[in-house]
């Protein structure tokens, strides 16, 4: 089986706060560490009432601090939003803290709305090409500086951060390809372009020092429990915030509702076979059998499982069956 890592967006659920959504990010991070997953990824998102990773880096320090072996990294930190040095000095000291542990997911949507973006970055006019120039601008800073280097990173420079490119249309996996990185789908949550966009990246791939093969690394979605019963109630949690978040009301992670899905209209039902078609969702046999499926057919290299499970403990559970399932 291929590696298993955690995307954790610190959900916040109905009637909980950030500060517990935090500490179950560090929970389920150790949980993880035990159970032999590879990374643990936060992501940043901004102005949603139910995500608390948006200071991604800092949310990364807390994880860090309670673990001691698993990678942390971003999937991701959404570039256009930053500086490539204050990315590089951000990473650079997680790095100084946490050696060999940190990994950079860069993303260039902007993990919000456009009234958002307008308030972190108060200008939306963009180049296209900017983003690529970023990418190879921040990777720079993680370089042993040169004679004369005018900007240095410090923390940063020398530490060779490994960098990923993240994507959901054919734009990053053609700019991965190009500059040689890893590349992370994400299919968990827009899965239209994925098989075209692995087919460019894998065909297109310029071998470099820091990567000789392509390698990809596909979100899926995971919902494991006892039962198939159990585990598709589970997953309404997810459900109701999808669908939440496309009628322009986002809000905090709603706990499971029975009967969801037979309440929806038909085009909302539709959406969400759309939108979540990269899950597993039932007992710890049919989890193992979708997640072998899924596998097969793409190819991929590594899985990056996330489980948007308002009850935290029923959220550990699920990544205990998944790797239960390939132990």
């Amino acid at each position: 089986m291929v590696p298993l890592s955690v995307l954790d967006l610190a959900p916040i659920v109905e009637g909980g706060d950030a500060a517990q959504a935090f500490r179950n990010a560090r929970s389920l991070a150790r949980h993880a560490e035990r159970l032999g997953f590879n990374r643990f990824w936060m992501a940043e998102h901004h102005s949603m009432p139910g995500i608390a990773s948006a200071a991604t880096s800092v949310a990364l320090g807390y994880v860090g601090e309670g673990t001691s072996t698993i990678r942390i990294g971003a999937g991701g930190i959404m570039l256009p939003n930053h500086s490539p040095l204050q990315i590089a000095e951000q990473f650079g000291t997680l790095e100084s803290l946490y050696p060999g542990r940190v990994g950079l997911g860069l993303g260039r949507a902007p993990g919000t709305d456009q009234a958002a973006a307008y308030a972190m970055r108060r200008n939306l006019t963009s180049d296209a090409n900017q983003f690529p120039r970023d990418v190879v601008e921040l990777m720079g800073y993680f370089k042993p500086p040169e004679p004369g280097q005018p900007v240095r990173a410090i923390p940063g420079e020398g530490l060779g951060i490994p960098v990923w490119i993240l994507g959901s249309s054919l734009f990053g996996a053609q700019l991965a390809a190009t500059l040689g990185l890893p590349y992370a789908f994400a299919s968990h949550f827009a899965p239209q372009q994925m098989m075209e966009a692995i087919g460019v990246y894998r065909s297109s791939f310029q071998p470099t020092e820091q990567l000789a093969e392509p390698y990809v690394m596909l979100g899926f979605n995971v919902f494991a429990a006892n039962t198939d019963e159990e585990a598709e109630l589970l997953a309404t949690s997810v459900q109701q915030a999808f669908v939440a978040l496309r009628t322009g009301n986002p809000g905090r992670l709603k706990p499971p509702q029975e009967g969801y899905l037979q309440c929806l209209p038909y085009p909302q039902r539709a959406l969400l076979d759309q939108l979540l078609s990269c899950s597993a969702i039932g007992s710890p046999a049919t989890v193992k059998a979708a997640v072998e499926h899924f596998v097969d057919r793409t190819g991929a290299d590594e899985l990056m499982v996330t489980s948007q499970i308002f009850d935290h403990e029923a959220r550990l559970r699920s990544y205990e069956l998944l790797a239960g399932c390939f132990a």
